[in-house]
């Protein structure tokens, strides 16, 4: 019955998304940035969708469950500031620009070989965050269907292609649109049954205003800290949420968008940490994850548990068919080099090019969801190489006029080398057991974890300070920010 009523509403996403995939008419911009039209509701349920997927969600309930709020409730509301930050300073400017893909925006700022590091940098991130996504399918299908986990993420998988493929960027947005209704009303169903049923409460020392859990290193402060800091400003250079600004129908629109995305994001993922921690009287210490799969299976109405399930799946759909999309362009576009050709010269290749390169995307992600089944930490890892990398001369390259390509070359290695040294070293992971990649080792232990995040962040930034600053007077000028990047 529950599954039924999951598999009728995945059913009818992908037929609203099949519908609208003829607006692509044959066309890469109208595949990969909607053809720059998309009015404020359009354009706030896409961010939102990416915001709002099965890390904010199931993630999220694990994580307060077993941690307190700010070790779950961080997810959506480092997502919420990402977006906040996003609207007040970066979303005009970036929408005035005319980008296909946000690495144009480091080929602009730095030229062809940032461009191409950030491009791949971005995928790798990208596809950890897509595996995040899957792994709540797996989990889904595996309790509720009885199926395997590795059918569960393949599902999910056949499901977000069989629309994106065939409409990119406008059945993203139309269908994140139907998606983030569902969500919305799913959070808030599950939060008044909860507080009807069991009643609102939260164990001692776990709750949003005990705030040991930002202030006691022994709490998981640190962890904490960097997750918020890691979601709020790692995101910003995220591939998925600057394509929907860009595709955004004016810059006004792309900031008002970013507004009610992060507004959303929050109202949406706080009462699944809520929901968590009130269900600590009922299921004890050590609860089956994920949790909230547990509150549904055994304790919820069929009919909240088809809703909250179905809000579930078209969370982390939402975010998988941007994340697909945003990917592909990508790898063809500023990897591949691939421009779009003159306006009346027949078929588009750069369009055809990365709906065939979507599927090798997809199977990196599928690689990521099968080695590491967690939801909220590979959300956190993805955003953390994002920060440690790119964000410094994504900034800077707003803001300040010395900068060179020497600066952001510099800013890269230094703070991916450090990230990556250190996630090695770390034998955890925001609380987690490392087990994507770790080293075994006598230098480094469980108590350093969450300060790689800081570390390897800072030391991005004073290497492109430095190196601007000794570079800047024998480098090009840097080109203009408001100006169209080229097709090519």
């Amino acid at each position: 019955m529950i599954i039924a009523g999951v598999a009728g509403g995945v059913f009818v996403i992908v037929v609203v998304g099949l519908l609208v995939a003829r607006k692509v008419d044959g066309d890469s911009t109208n595949f990969l940035v909607a053809g720059r039209s998309l009015a404020l509701p359009l354009s706030a349920a896409g961010l939102m969708g990416q915001a709002v997927d099965s890390n904010a969600t199931l993630g999220n309930s694990d994580l307060s469950y077993s941690a307190g709020f700010w070790a779950g409730a961080s997810l959506p509301l480092g997502l919420g500031l990402c977006l906040l930050l996003t609207g007040v300073f970066f979303a005009k400017p970036m929408n005035r620009m005319g980008l296909l893909t946000l690495p144009d925006f480091y080929r602009r700022r730095y030229g062809r070989g940032v461009e191409l590091a950030a491009s791949v940098l971005m995928i790798l991130s990208f596809a950890i965050l897509l595996a995040g996504n899957l792994v709540a399918g797996g989990f889904l299908f595996e309790r509720f269907l009885g199926t395997s986990y590795t059918v569960g993420v393949l599902t999910i998988v056949a499901v977000v292609l069989a629309y994106t493929l065939a409409g990119g960027m406008f059945s993203d947005a139309y269908t994140a649109f139907l998606q983030m209704v569902i969500t919305v009303v799913g959070s808030a169903a599950l939060l008044v049954w909860v507080g009807v049923r069991y009643g609102i409460g939260v164990p001692d020392g776990m709750g949003p205003f005990d705030l040991g859990q930002l202030g006691d290193p022994g709490r998981g402060a640190v962890t904490n800290w960097a997750t918020l800091v890691s979601l709020g400003i790692g995101d910003i250079v995220a591939i998925d949420f600057m394509q929907r600004i860009f595709s955004a129908r004016s810059p006004e629109v792309a900031r008002r968008a970013c507004f009610v995305g992060a507004a959303g994001t929050a109202i949406v993922g706080v009462p699944y940490a809520l929901v968590a921690l009130s269900m600590h009287r009922v299921l004890g210490e050590s609860a089956r994850t994920p949790v909230l799969f547990t509150v549904l299976g055994e304790l919820a109405p069929v009919g909240l548990a088809i809703l909250v399930l179905s809000a579930i799946i078209a969370a982390s759909c939402s975010t998988a068919n941007g994340v697909v999309l945003g990917t592909a362009a990508v790898a063809v576009r500023n990897i591949g080099g691939m421009a779009q050709p003159p306006p009346g010269e027949g078929r588009d290749p750069l369009l055809r090019m990365v709906r065939i390169t979507m599927v090798p995307m997809v199977g990196l992600a599928i690689l990521f969801a099968l080695r590491v089944p967690q939801t909220g930490i590979l959300l956190t890892l993805a955003f953390d190489l994002m920060l440690a990398a790119l964000v410094v001369p994504f900034v800077f390259g707003h803001f300040w006029s010395r900068i060179t390509p020497a600066a952001a070359v510099a800013s890269i290695v230094a703070g991916l080398t450090t990230r990556l040294v250190l996630f090695v070293l770390t034998p955890t992971i925001y609380g987690v057991g490392n087990t994507l990649l770790y080293v075994p080792n006598g230098l480094v232990g469980a108590g350093f974890d969450g300060w790689p995040t800081f570390v390897a962040a800072a030391l991005s930034l004073v290497a492109f300070v430095v190196t601007a600053l000794l570079t800047s007077g024998r480098a090009p000028r840097a080109v203009a920010g408001n100006a169209p990047v080229a097709a090519s």
